[in-house]
C-alpha cells in the first residue's frame, strides 16, 4: 500500500542562501550564484528554515525519482557555489605544434594537424578558462556549464578521418570536477 504523504528534506549548508520563486531555485555562495528551474506537476517545494522541503500526496516511482534527482542537482549547485567546479584538459600535439589562445571569450586553436584556418569556440558567460601550456583549466560555479565547456573544447579537435592510434594530437579532458581520469 502506498503511503498517503511523502515529505523529503534537503539541508542547506552554511554560507549558502537559497531563494525559491515559482520553481526557480537561486543558490548564492562565496564562489558565485547558480539558478535552475525545477517544474513539477504533483510535487511542491518550499523553504522551511535551513531546509528545502518536498511534499507529494500519494507518490509514485516517477515522483520519488524526480525528488531524488532534484536533490542531486541541488547538491551539485551547493558544491558549485561553495567550492566551484574545475575541469582540466591537456593539449597534446605530436605531429604539428598546436597553439591555443584565448581572445576575450573566444578560444582559438591554430595549426591543428597543419590546418591553416583556426578552429574557434565561444566560451559561455559564467565560465572562466585559463590556458597554462600544456593545460587548460575550466572553472565555474555551475557544474553543468563547466562540463559542457570542457566537452566542447575537447570536441573542436576531433577528426574522424585519422587513425587515433597514430595521430593522438588534440585536447583531452584529464580531470573531471575533482576526479582524475586514468
Amino acid at each position: 500500500m502506498k503511503p498517503a504523504n511523502m515529505e523529503y528534506r534537503v539541508s542547506i549548508p552554511e554560507k549558502v542562501t537559497v531563494k525559491l520563486d515559482n520553481g526557480l531555485v537561486s543558490v548564492k555562495g562565496p564562489k558565485g550564484e547558480v539558478q535552475r528551474k525545477f517544474v513539477f506537476k504533483k510535487i511542491s517545494m518550499k523553504l522551511e528554515g535551513n531546509f528545502i522541503v518536498f511534499n507529494v500526496i500519494k507518490p509514485t516511482k516517477r515522483e520519488k525519482a524526480a525528488i531524488f534527482t532534484t536533490e542531486a542537482h541541488l547538491k551539485n549547485m551547493f558544491k558549485g557555489v561553495l567550492e566551484g567546479s574545475v575541469y582540466k584538459l591537456k593539449i597534446c600535439s605530436g605531429h604539428f605544434p598546436m597553439k591555443v589562445t584565448l581572445k576575450g571569450s573566444v578560444l582559438e586553436v591554430k595549426n591543428f594537424m597543419g590546418e591553416t584556418v583556426p578552429r574557434t569556440l565561444t566560451i559561455k558567460p559564467g565560465v572562466t578558462v585559463e590556458i597554462k601550456e600544456p593545460e587548460i583549466i575550466v572553472t565555474s560555479p555551475n557544474k553543468e556549464l563547466a562540463a559542457q565547456t570542457a566537452a566542447s573544447i575537447e570536441q573542436i579537435c576531433r577528426r574522424a578521418d585519422f587513425d587515433k592510434r597514430i595521430f593522438q594530437d588534440g585536447i583531452y579532458i584529464t580531470v573531471k570536477d575533482g576526479v582524475e581520469l586514468k
